[in-house]
Protein backbone atom coordinates (compact mmCIF):
# COMPACT_ATOMS: atom_id res chain seq x y z
CA UNK A 1 0.00 0.00 0.00
CA UNK A 2 1.40 3.42 -0.88
CA UNK A 3 2.43 5.77 1.91
CA UNK A 4 -0.11 8.31 0.67
CA UNK A 5 -2.93 5.80 0.82
CA UNK A 6 -1.84 4.63 4.31
CA UNK A 7 -1.99 8.23 5.48
CA UNK A 8 -5.40 8.60 3.89
CA UNK A 9 -6.77 5.43 5.56
CA UNK A 10 -5.27 6.45 8.91
CA UNK A 11 -6.76 9.91 8.58
CA UNK A 12 -10.15 8.46 7.73
CA UNK A 13 -10.13 6.40 10.92
CA UNK A 14 -9.34 9.44 13.09
CA UNK A 15 -12.62 11.31 13.12
CA UNK A 16 -11.07 14.39 14.75
CA UNK A 17 -8.51 15.05 12.04
CA UNK A 18 -10.92 16.31 9.39
CA UNK A 19 -8.43 18.97 8.24
CA UNK A 20 -5.79 16.32 7.63
CA UNK A 21 -8.34 14.18 5.76
CA UNK A 22 -9.15 17.15 3.57
CA UNK A 23 -5.47 17.76 2.71
CA UNK A 24 -4.95 14.11 1.72
CA UNK A 25 -8.15 14.14 -0.30
CA UNK A 26 -7.09 17.26 -2.17
CA UNK A 27 -3.66 15.73 -2.88
CA UNK A 28 -5.29 12.60 -4.32
CA UNK A 29 -7.69 14.65 -6.45
CA UNK A 30 -4.88 16.86 -7.71
CA UNK A 31 -2.71 13.85 -8.65
CA UNK A 32 -5.69 12.31 -10.45
CA UNK A 33 -6.35 15.55 -12.37
CA UNK A 34 -2.70 15.72 -13.52
CA UNK A 35 -2.85 12.12 -14.80
CA UNK A 36 -6.20 12.61 -16.56
CA UNK A 37 -4.91 15.78 -18.26
CA UNK A 38 -1.92 13.78 -19.55
CA UNK A 39 -4.28 11.11 -20.96
CA UNK A 40 -6.52 13.76 -22.59
CA UNK A 41 -3.47 15.34 -24.24
CA UNK A 42 -2.99 12.10 -26.25
CA UNK A 43 -6.48 12.30 -27.85
CA UNK A 44 -6.78 13.29 -31.50
CA UNK A 45 -9.32 15.83 -32.76
CA UNK A 46 -12.01 13.16 -33.37
CA UNK A 47 -11.70 11.74 -29.86
CA UNK A 48 -11.16 14.84 -27.80
CA UNK A 49 -14.79 15.88 -27.26
CA UNK A 50 -16.19 12.57 -26.01
CA UNK A 51 -12.99 11.70 -24.11
CA UNK A 52 -13.29 15.03 -22.29
CA UNK A 53 -16.92 14.26 -21.33
CA UNK A 54 -15.94 10.77 -20.15
CA UNK A 55 -13.07 12.02 -18.00
CA UNK A 56 -15.21 14.83 -16.53
CA UNK A 57 -17.81 12.26 -15.51
CA UNK A 58 -15.10 10.04 -14.04
CA UNK A 59 -13.65 12.96 -12.07
CA UNK A 60 -17.04 13.60 -10.42
CA UNK A 61 -17.33 9.93 -9.50
CA UNK A 62 -13.79 9.85 -8.10
CA UNK A 63 -14.49 12.99 -6.05
CA UNK A 64 -17.53 11.33 -4.50
CA UNK A 65 -15.60 8.11 -3.90
CA UNK A 66 -13.08 10.07 -1.79
CA UNK A 67 -15.90 11.78 0.14
CA UNK A 68 -17.85 8.67 1.13
CA UNK A 69 -16.91 6.47 4.06
CA UNK A 70 -17.97 2.85 4.57
CA UNK A 71 -21.33 1.35 3.60
CA UNK A 72 -23.62 4.08 2.36
CA UNK A 73 -26.70 3.12 4.33
CA UNK A 74 -27.42 3.64 8.00
CA UNK A 75 -29.02 0.30 8.87
CA UNK A 76 -31.08 1.83 11.65
CA UNK A 77 -32.94 4.04 9.15
CA UNK A 78 -34.03 1.19 6.86
CA UNK A 79 -37.76 0.52 7.02
CA UNK A 80 -40.16 -1.68 5.14
CA UNK A 81 -41.72 0.19 2.24
CA UNK A 82 -45.28 1.48 2.88
CA UNK A 83 -48.03 -0.88 1.63
CA UNK A 84 -49.08 1.26 -1.34
CA UNK A 85 -45.52 1.90 -2.57
CA UNK A 86 -45.22 -1.63 -3.98
CA UNK A 87 -48.31 -2.60 -5.96
CA UNK A 88 -49.20 -6.21 -6.84
CA UNK A 89 -49.17 -6.80 -10.60
CA UNK A 90 -52.60 -8.51 -10.40
CA UNK A 91 -54.16 -5.24 -9.24
CA UNK A 92 -52.59 -3.34 -12.16
CA UNK A 93 -53.66 -6.02 -14.64
CA UNK A 94 -57.23 -6.06 -13.27
CA UNK A 95 -57.79 -2.53 -14.62
CA UNK A 96 -57.72 -3.95 -18.14
CA UNK A 97 -56.59 -1.98 -21.18
CA UNK A 98 -58.09 1.13 -22.79
CA UNK A 99 -59.11 1.16 -26.45
CA UNK A 100 -56.33 3.64 -27.24
CA UNK A 101 -53.42 1.54 -25.95
CA UNK A 102 -51.74 1.97 -29.37
CA UNK A 103 -51.40 5.73 -28.81
CA UNK A 104 -49.75 5.00 -25.44
CA UNK A 105 -47.39 2.52 -27.11
CA UNK A 106 -46.34 5.24 -29.55
CA UNK A 107 -44.97 7.18 -26.56
CA UNK A 108 -42.74 4.29 -25.44
CA UNK A 109 -39.08 3.49 -26.20
CA UNK A 110 -37.51 0.13 -25.38
CA UNK A 111 -33.92 0.42 -24.09
CA UNK A 112 -31.72 -2.65 -23.71
CA UNK A 113 -28.49 -2.61 -21.70
CA UNK A 114 -26.05 -4.12 -24.19
CA UNK A 115 -22.63 -3.35 -22.70
CA UNK A 116 -21.66 -6.86 -21.59
CA UNK A 117 -19.37 -9.41 -23.23
CA UNK A 118 -20.01 -13.15 -23.33
CA UNK A 119 -16.71 -13.93 -21.58
CA UNK A 120 -18.30 -15.59 -18.51
CA UNK A 121 -19.81 -18.15 -20.92
CA UNK A 122 -16.57 -18.56 -22.88
CA UNK A 123 -17.70 -16.47 -25.87
CA UNK A 124 -15.94 -13.63 -27.63
CA UNK A 125 -17.84 -10.46 -28.50
CA UNK A 126 -21.13 -9.03 -27.20
CA UNK A 127 -23.22 -11.32 -25.02
CA UNK A 128 -26.32 -10.27 -26.97
CA UNK A 129 -25.02 -12.19 -30.01
CA UNK A 130 -24.98 -15.61 -28.27
CA UNK A 131 -27.55 -18.05 -29.72
CA UNK A 132 -30.19 -18.89 -27.11
CA UNK A 133 -33.07 -20.58 -28.89
CA UNK A 134 -33.45 -22.09 -32.41
CA UNK A 135 -30.34 -20.20 -33.58
CA UNK A 136 -31.87 -16.90 -32.37
CA UNK A 137 -29.62 -14.59 -30.34
CA UNK A 138 -30.75 -12.32 -27.47
CA UNK A 139 -30.78 -9.44 -29.97
CA UNK A 140 -32.83 -11.41 -32.53
CA UNK A 141 -35.47 -12.22 -29.92
CA UNK A 142 -35.62 -8.57 -28.78
CA UNK A 143 -36.13 -7.31 -32.34
CA UNK A 144 -38.79 -10.00 -33.00
CA UNK A 145 -40.73 -9.00 -29.86
CA UNK A 146 -40.83 -5.29 -30.75
CA UNK A 147 -41.57 -5.99 -34.41
CA UNK A 148 -44.53 -8.16 -33.35
CA UNK A 149 -45.78 -5.32 -31.13
CA UNK A 150 -45.45 -2.73 -33.92
CA UNK A 151 -47.26 -4.96 -36.43
CA UNK A 152 -50.04 -5.98 -34.03
CA UNK A 153 -50.88 -2.43 -32.93
CA UNK A 154 -49.65 -0.49 -35.99
CA UNK A 155 -47.23 1.47 -33.79
CA UNK A 156 -43.69 2.79 -33.92
CA UNK A 157 -41.90 1.59 -30.78
CA UNK A 158 -38.14 2.03 -31.35
CA UNK A 159 -35.34 -0.05 -29.84
CA UNK A 160 -32.36 1.72 -28.28
CA UNK A 161 -29.21 -0.22 -27.40
CA UNK A 162 -26.81 1.13 -24.80
CA UNK A 163 -23.52 -0.33 -26.00
CA UNK A 164 -20.12 -0.14 -24.37
CA UNK A 165 -16.80 0.44 -26.17
CA UNK A 166 -16.44 -3.37 -25.90
CA UNK A 167 -19.64 -4.19 -27.80
CA UNK A 168 -20.28 -1.21 -30.09
CA UNK A 169 -18.41 -2.24 -33.27
CA UNK A 170 -19.67 -5.85 -33.33
CA UNK A 171 -23.24 -4.77 -32.55
CA UNK A 172 -23.31 -2.14 -35.29
CA UNK A 173 -22.09 -4.67 -37.87
CA UNK A 174 -24.92 -7.06 -36.96
CA UNK A 175 -27.63 -4.33 -37.02
CA UNK A 176 -27.57 -4.27 -40.82
CA UNK A 177 -29.43 -7.57 -40.84
CA UNK A 178 -32.48 -5.87 -39.28
CA UNK A 179 -32.65 -3.05 -41.85
CA UNK A 180 -35.92 -4.43 -43.28
CA UNK A 181 -37.58 -5.18 -39.94
CA UNK A 182 -40.33 -2.95 -38.62
CA UNK A 183 -38.26 -1.56 -35.78
CA UNK A 184 -36.18 1.61 -35.76
CA UNK A 185 -32.93 0.81 -33.93
CA UNK A 186 -30.71 3.46 -32.34
CA UNK A 187 -27.52 3.03 -30.35
CA UNK A 188 -25.49 5.16 -27.98
CA UNK A 189 -22.37 4.35 -26.01
CA UNK A 190 -21.94 4.34 -22.28
CA UNK A 191 -18.89 6.17 -20.95
CA UNK A 192 -15.35 4.79 -20.93
CA UNK A 193 -13.62 5.27 -17.57
CA UNK A 194 -10.02 4.53 -16.53
CA UNK A 195 -9.32 1.69 -14.11
CA UNK A 196 -7.40 2.80 -11.03
CA UNK A 197 -4.41 1.14 -9.42
CA UNK A 198 -5.59 -0.02 -5.98
CA UNK A 199 -2.32 1.02 -4.32
CA UNK A 200 -1.74 4.47 -5.80
CA UNK A 201 -5.35 5.40 -6.67
CA UNK A 202 -4.09 6.65 -10.06
CA UNK A 203 -5.20 5.53 -13.54
CA UNK A 204 -3.21 2.69 -15.10
CA UNK A 205 -3.82 4.09 -18.62
CA UNK A 206 -1.05 6.25 -20.02
CA UNK A 207 -2.89 7.36 -23.14
CA UNK A 208 -6.37 7.41 -24.65
CA UNK A 209 -6.10 4.23 -26.77
CA UNK A 210 -8.06 1.15 -25.72
CA UNK A 211 -6.95 -1.55 -28.13
CA UNK A 212 -4.27 -4.21 -27.83
CA UNK A 213 -2.54 -4.18 -24.45
CA UNK A 214 -4.50 -1.09 -23.39
CA UNK A 215 -7.89 -2.85 -23.35
CA UNK A 216 -7.43 -3.67 -19.66
CA UNK A 217 -6.90 0.01 -18.77
CA UNK A 218 -10.53 1.02 -19.37
CA UNK A 219 -14.00 -0.15 -18.32
CA UNK A 220 -17.68 0.76 -18.86
CA UNK A 221 -18.88 2.16 -15.48
CA UNK A 222 -22.00 0.06 -14.87
CA UNK A 223 -25.55 0.66 -16.14
CA UNK A 224 -26.08 3.65 -13.81
CA UNK A 225 -24.17 5.54 -16.49
CA UNK A 226 -27.30 5.40 -18.71
CA UNK A 227 -28.63 8.77 -17.52
CA UNK A 228 -25.54 10.81 -18.38
CA UNK A 229 -24.57 8.99 -21.57
CA UNK A 230 -28.15 8.90 -22.96
CA UNK A 231 -28.43 12.64 -22.30
CA UNK A 232 -24.94 13.43 -23.68
CA UNK A 233 -25.60 11.43 -26.86
CA UNK A 234 -28.39 13.83 -27.89
CA UNK A 235 -30.72 10.86 -28.40
CA UNK A 236 -32.76 11.70 -25.28
CA UNK A 237 -33.69 15.13 -26.68
CA UNK A 238 -34.45 13.69 -30.13
CA UNK A 239 -36.86 11.13 -28.68
CA UNK A 240 -38.61 13.75 -26.53
CA UNK A 241 -38.99 15.91 -29.65
CA UNK A 242 -40.65 12.92 -31.38
CA UNK A 243 -43.27 12.78 -28.60
CA UNK A 244 -41.81 9.83 -26.68
CA UNK A 245 -42.53 9.94 -22.93
CA UNK A 246 -41.28 6.76 -21.23
CA UNK A 247 -38.44 4.30 -21.62
CA UNK A 248 -38.66 0.64 -20.60
CA UNK A 249 -35.11 -0.37 -19.61
CA UNK A 250 -33.91 -3.93 -19.02
CA UNK A 251 -30.86 -6.17 -19.39
CA UNK A 252 -30.63 -7.71 -22.85
CA UNK A 253 -29.99 -11.14 -21.28
CA UNK A 254 -33.29 -11.07 -19.32
CA UNK A 255 -35.55 -12.99 -21.69
CA UNK A 256 -38.59 -12.28 -19.47
CA UNK A 257 -38.36 -8.50 -19.92
CA UNK A 258 -40.96 -7.90 -22.62
CA UNK A 259 -43.15 -4.78 -23.01
CA UNK A 260 -46.09 -5.16 -20.62
CA UNK A 261 -49.18 -3.26 -21.76
CA UNK A 262 -50.81 -3.26 -18.29
CA UNK A 263 -47.80 -1.57 -16.69
CA UNK A 264 -47.64 0.90 -19.59
CA UNK A 265 -51.33 1.74 -19.09
CA UNK A 266 -50.73 2.27 -15.36
CA UNK A 267 -47.96 4.76 -16.20
CA UNK A 268 -49.83 6.66 -18.90
CA UNK A 269 -53.26 6.65 -17.22
CA UNK A 270 -52.62 6.46 -13.45
CA UNK A 271 -55.71 5.70 -11.34
CA UNK A 272 -55.04 8.68 -9.03
CA UNK A 273 -54.21 11.07 -11.91
CA UNK A 274 -50.59 11.53 -10.77
CA UNK A 275 -48.01 9.99 -13.06
CA UNK A 276 -45.02 8.03 -11.74
CA UNK A 277 -41.58 9.13 -12.94
CA UNK A 278 -39.94 5.83 -12.08
CA UNK A 279 -41.32 2.29 -11.79
CA UNK A 280 -39.19 -0.64 -10.70
CA UNK A 281 -40.40 -4.17 -11.32
CA UNK A 282 -39.62 -6.36 -8.33
CA UNK A 283 -40.43 -10.02 -7.78
CA UNK A 284 -40.53 -12.40 -4.83
CA UNK A 285 -37.18 -13.70 -3.62
CA UNK A 286 -36.36 -17.38 -3.68
CA UNK A 287 -33.30 -18.90 -2.02
CA UNK A 288 -31.44 -18.32 -5.31
CA UNK A 289 -31.96 -14.54 -5.17
CA UNK A 290 -30.72 -13.69 -1.68
CA UNK A 291 -28.01 -11.38 -3.03
CA UNK A 292 -30.38 -9.31 -5.20
CA UNK A 293 -30.94 -5.63 -4.37
CA UNK A 294 -34.15 -4.88 -2.48
CA UNK A 295 -36.53 -1.91 -2.19
CA UNK A 296 -36.76 -0.26 1.21
CA UNK A 297 -38.14 2.94 2.69
CA UNK A 298 -35.26 5.24 3.67
CA UNK A 299 -35.63 8.86 4.78
CA UNK A 300 -39.21 8.91 3.38
CA UNK A 301 -38.13 7.79 -0.09
CA UNK A 302 -38.15 4.44 -1.86
CA UNK A 303 -34.55 3.32 -2.04
CA UNK A 304 -32.74 0.40 -3.64
CA UNK A 305 -30.31 -1.25 -1.24
CA UNK A 306 -27.67 -3.57 -2.71
CA UNK A 307 -25.75 -6.18 -0.73
CA UNK A 308 -22.48 -4.20 -1.15
CA UNK A 309 -23.99 -1.31 0.86
CA UNK A 310 -25.03 -3.43 3.82
CA UNK A 311 -22.83 -3.30 6.96
CA UNK A 312 -21.22 -6.73 7.51
CA UNK A 313 -23.13 -7.32 10.75
CA UNK A 314 -26.46 -7.14 8.88
CA UNK A 315 -25.70 -9.15 5.73
CA UNK A 316 -27.57 -12.26 6.98
CA UNK A 317 -30.58 -10.13 7.85
CA UNK A 318 -30.46 -8.59 4.35
CA UNK A 319 -30.41 -12.08 2.78
CA UNK A 320 -33.41 -13.21 4.83
CA UNK A 321 -36.33 -14.17 2.61
CA UNK A 322 -38.78 -13.43 5.43
CA UNK A 323 -37.70 -9.82 6.14
CA UNK A 324 -36.86 -8.66 2.60
CA UNK A 325 -39.28 -10.60 0.44
CA UNK A 326 -38.64 -8.97 -2.95
CA UNK A 327 -35.70 -8.08 -5.18
CA UNK A 328 -35.08 -5.76 -8.14
CA UNK A 329 -35.41 -7.40 -11.57
CA UNK A 330 -33.75 -4.37 -13.24
CA UNK A 331 -36.83 -3.94 -15.45
CA UNK A 332 -37.46 -0.19 -15.11
CA UNK A 333 -39.94 2.30 -16.58
CA UNK A 334 -38.67 5.88 -16.47
CA UNK A 335 -40.09 9.21 -17.67
CA UNK A 336 -37.84 10.83 -20.30
CA UNK A 337 -38.70 14.38 -19.18
CA UNK A 338 -37.63 13.49 -15.61
CA UNK A 339 -34.25 12.14 -16.78
CA UNK A 340 -33.69 15.39 -18.70
CA UNK A 341 -34.69 17.59 -15.73
CA UNK A 342 -32.54 15.72 -13.18
CA UNK A 343 -29.58 15.40 -15.52
CA UNK A 344 -29.59 19.16 -16.18
CA UNK A 345 -29.71 19.88 -12.44
CA UNK A 346 -26.98 17.28 -11.78
CA UNK A 347 -29.47 15.80 -9.29
CA UNK A 348 -29.29 12.06 -9.97
CA UNK A 349 -27.83 10.50 -6.87
CA UNK A 350 -26.54 6.92 -7.09
CA UNK A 351 -24.35 5.12 -4.59
CA UNK A 352 -20.87 4.22 -5.80
CA UNK A 353 -20.09 0.55 -6.23
CA UNK A 354 -16.38 -0.15 -5.78
CA UNK A 355 -15.61 -3.19 -7.92
CA UNK A 356 -12.14 -4.70 -7.28
CA UNK A 357 -10.52 -6.63 -10.14
CA UNK A 358 -7.22 -8.44 -10.64
CA UNK A 359 -5.80 -8.05 -14.14
CA UNK A 360 -4.10 -10.88 -16.07
CA UNK A 361 -0.66 -9.69 -14.97
CA UNK A 362 -1.72 -9.78 -11.29
CA UNK A 363 -2.22 -6.02 -10.85
CA UNK A 364 -5.01 -5.12 -8.42
CA UNK A 365 -7.28 -2.37 -9.72
CA UNK A 366 -10.62 -0.86 -8.77
CA UNK A 367 -13.54 0.22 -10.95
CA UNK A 368 -16.00 2.84 -9.74
CA UNK A 369 -19.50 1.96 -10.95
CA UNK A 370 -23.16 2.86 -10.40
CA UNK A 371 -26.42 0.92 -10.89
CA UNK A 372 -29.38 2.29 -12.87
CA UNK A 373 -31.99 1.33 -10.23
CA UNK A 374 -30.15 3.20 -7.47
CA UNK A 375 -31.44 6.48 -8.94
CA UNK A 376 -35.02 5.65 -7.86
CA UNK A 377 -34.72 7.97 -4.85
CA UNK A 378 -33.99 10.97 -7.10
CA UNK A 379 -37.29 10.69 -9.00
CA UNK A 380 -40.73 11.92 -7.92
CA UNK A 381 -43.63 9.58 -7.22
CA UNK A 382 -41.66 6.32 -7.62
CA UNK A 383 -43.37 2.96 -7.45
CA UNK A 384 -42.47 -0.71 -7.17
CA UNK A 385 -44.63 -3.30 -8.97
CA UNK A 386 -44.43 -6.88 -7.73
CA UNK A 387 -44.47 -8.81 -11.02
CA UNK A 388 -44.69 -12.55 -11.72
CA UNK A 389 -41.40 -14.41 -11.67
CA UNK A 390 -41.78 -15.06 -15.42
CA UNK A 391 -40.68 -11.44 -16.07
CA UNK A 392 -37.26 -12.30 -14.63
CA UNK A 393 -35.56 -14.89 -16.82
CA UNK A 394 -31.87 -13.92 -16.98
CA UNK A 395 -29.36 -16.06 -18.82
CA UNK A 396 -26.07 -15.58 -16.99
CA UNK A 397 -24.66 -19.12 -17.25
CA UNK A 398 -25.01 -22.27 -19.36
CA UNK A 399 -27.25 -23.67 -16.57
CA UNK A 400 -29.70 -20.83 -17.39
CA UNK A 401 -29.19 -21.50 -21.10
CA UNK A 402 -30.22 -25.15 -20.67
CA UNK A 403 -33.54 -24.03 -19.15
CA UNK A 404 -34.44 -21.61 -21.96
CA UNK A 405 -33.40 -24.05 -24.70
CA UNK A 406 -35.52 -26.84 -23.24
CA UNK A 407 -39.18 -27.81 -23.69
CA UNK A 408 -39.98 -25.93 -20.45
CA UNK A 409 -40.55 -22.92 -22.72
CA UNK A 410 -42.27 -22.31 -26.01
CA UNK A 411 -41.17 -19.49 -28.30
CA UNK A 412 -43.71 -17.19 -29.95
CA UNK A 413 -42.87 -13.90 -31.73
CA UNK A 414 -39.59 -13.60 -29.81
CA UNK A 415 -41.19 -14.19 -26.38
CA UNK A 416 -40.62 -17.26 -24.23
CA UNK A 417 -43.52 -18.57 -22.19
CA UNK A 418 -43.55 -21.44 -19.72
CA UNK A 419 -45.08 -24.57 -21.27
CA UNK A 420 -48.65 -25.29 -20.17
CA UNK A 421 -47.64 -28.93 -19.77
CA UNK A 422 -45.48 -28.09 -16.77
CA UNK A 423 -47.48 -28.65 -13.62
CA UNK A 424 -45.61 -26.15 -11.40
CA UNK A 425 -45.01 -22.54 -12.40
CA UNK A 426 -41.50 -22.56 -10.88
CA UNK A 427 -38.33 -23.30 -12.84
CA UNK A 428 -36.21 -26.34 -11.91
CA UNK A 429 -32.93 -25.70 -10.12
CA UNK A 430 -30.09 -26.58 -12.52
CA UNK A 431 -26.39 -26.68 -11.62
CA UNK A 432 -24.00 -27.67 -14.38
CA UNK A 433 -20.36 -28.20 -13.40
CA UNK A 434 -17.24 -26.53 -14.78
CA UNK A 435 -17.05 -28.87 -17.83
CA UNK A 436 -20.16 -27.05 -19.10
CA UNK A 437 -19.13 -23.43 -18.40
CA UNK A 438 -18.21 -22.51 -21.97
CA UNK A 439 -21.05 -22.46 -24.48
CA UNK A 440 -19.18 -24.56 -27.05
CA UNK A 441 -18.31 -27.27 -24.45
CA UNK A 442 -21.90 -27.21 -23.20
CA UNK A 443 -23.34 -27.66 -26.72
CA UNK A 444 -20.91 -30.51 -27.42
CA UNK A 445 -22.16 -32.42 -24.36
CA UNK A 446 -25.83 -32.53 -25.40
CA UNK A 447 -26.80 -34.41 -28.59
CA UNK A 448 -30.24 -32.92 -27.99
CA UNK A 449 -31.66 -30.94 -25.05
CA UNK A 450 -33.34 -33.35 -22.58
CA UNK A 451 -37.07 -33.36 -21.80
CA UNK A 452 -37.24 -31.35 -18.55
CA UNK A 453 -41.00 -30.79 -18.13
CA UNK A 454 -41.14 -32.80 -14.89
CA UNK A 455 -37.68 -31.91 -13.57
CA UNK A 456 -37.27 -30.35 -10.09
CA UNK A 457 -33.52 -30.37 -9.64
CA UNK A 458 -30.51 -31.28 -11.78
CA UNK A 459 -26.87 -31.34 -10.69
CA UNK A 460 -24.17 -32.44 -13.16
CA UNK A 461 -20.49 -32.59 -12.28
CA UNK A 462 -17.46 -33.87 -14.20
CA UNK A 463 -17.11 -35.36 -17.69
CA UNK A 464 -20.73 -36.12 -18.61
CA UNK A 465 -22.45 -36.30 -22.00
CA UNK A 466 -26.14 -36.72 -22.91
CA UNK A 467 -27.43 -38.76 -25.87
CA UNK A 468 -30.53 -37.86 -27.89
CA UNK A 469 -34.04 -37.81 -26.36
CA UNK A 470 -33.06 -38.16 -22.70
CA UNK A 471 -35.84 -37.46 -20.14
CA UNK A 472 -35.09 -36.01 -16.70
CA UNK A 473 -37.72 -36.07 -13.93
CA UNK A 474 -37.77 -35.21 -10.23
CA UNK A 475 -34.28 -34.88 -8.73
CA UNK A 476 -31.37 -36.08 -10.86
CA UNK A 477 -27.73 -35.94 -9.73
CA UNK A 478 -24.97 -37.06 -12.11
CA UNK A 479 -21.40 -37.06 -10.82
CA UNK A 480 -18.44 -38.36 -12.84
CA UNK A 481 -15.46 -38.66 -10.55
CA UNK A 482 -12.08 -37.31 -11.64
CA UNK A 483 -10.79 -39.47 -14.52
CA UNK A 484 -14.19 -41.11 -15.08
CA UNK A 485 -16.64 -40.34 -17.83
CA UNK A 486 -20.40 -40.84 -17.89
CA UNK A 487 -22.36 -41.05 -21.14
CA UNK A 488 -26.11 -40.97 -20.58
CA UNK A 489 -27.44 -43.22 -23.37
CA UNK A 490 -29.94 -42.04 -25.98
CA UNK A 491 -33.57 -42.39 -24.92
CA UNK A 492 -32.69 -42.82 -21.21
CA UNK A 493 -35.27 -41.86 -18.57
CA UNK A 494 -33.72 -40.67 -15.30
CA UNK A 495 -36.29 -40.11 -12.56
CA UNK A 496 -35.10 -39.38 -8.99
CA UNK A 497 -31.73 -40.96 -9.75
CA UNK A 498 -28.16 -40.52 -8.62
CA UNK A 499 -25.63 -41.52 -11.28
CA UNK A 500 -21.99 -41.78 -10.22
CA UNK A 501 -18.64 -43.36 -11.09
CA UNK A 502 -18.65 -44.89 -14.59
CA UNK A 503 -22.46 -44.89 -14.95
CA UNK A 504 -23.92 -46.57 -11.89
CA UNK A 505 -27.58 -45.63 -11.60
CA UNK A 506 -28.97 -45.49 -8.07
CA UNK A 507 -32.48 -44.59 -6.92
CA UNK A 508 -32.61 -41.22 -5.17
Amino acid sequence: MSALLKDFSKAMSQAGSSQFQEVIRQELEYSMKVELDKILATANSNEIEHTKKDLEGFKKLFHRFLQEKGPSVDWGKIQRPPEDSIQPYEKIKARGLPDNIASDLNKLVVVKLNGGLGTSMGCKGPKSLIGVRNENTFLDLTVQQIEHLNKSYNTDVPLVLMNSFNTDDDTKKILQKYSHSRVKIYTFNQSRYPRINKETLLPIAKDVSYSGENTECWYPPGHGDIYASFYNSGLLDNLIAEGKEYIFVSNIDNLGATVDLYILNHLMNPPNGKRCEFVMEVTNKTRADVKGGTLTQYENKLRLVEIAQVPKAHVDEFKSVSKFKIFNTNNLWIALSAIKRLQEKNAIDMEIIVNPKTLDGGLNVIQLETAVGAAIKSFENSLGINVPRSRFLPVKTTSDLLLVMSNLYSLNAGSLTMSEKREFPTVPLVKLGSSFTKVQDYLRRFESIPDMLELDHLTVSGDVTFGKNVSLKGTVIIIANHGDRIDIPAGALLENKIVSGNLRILDH
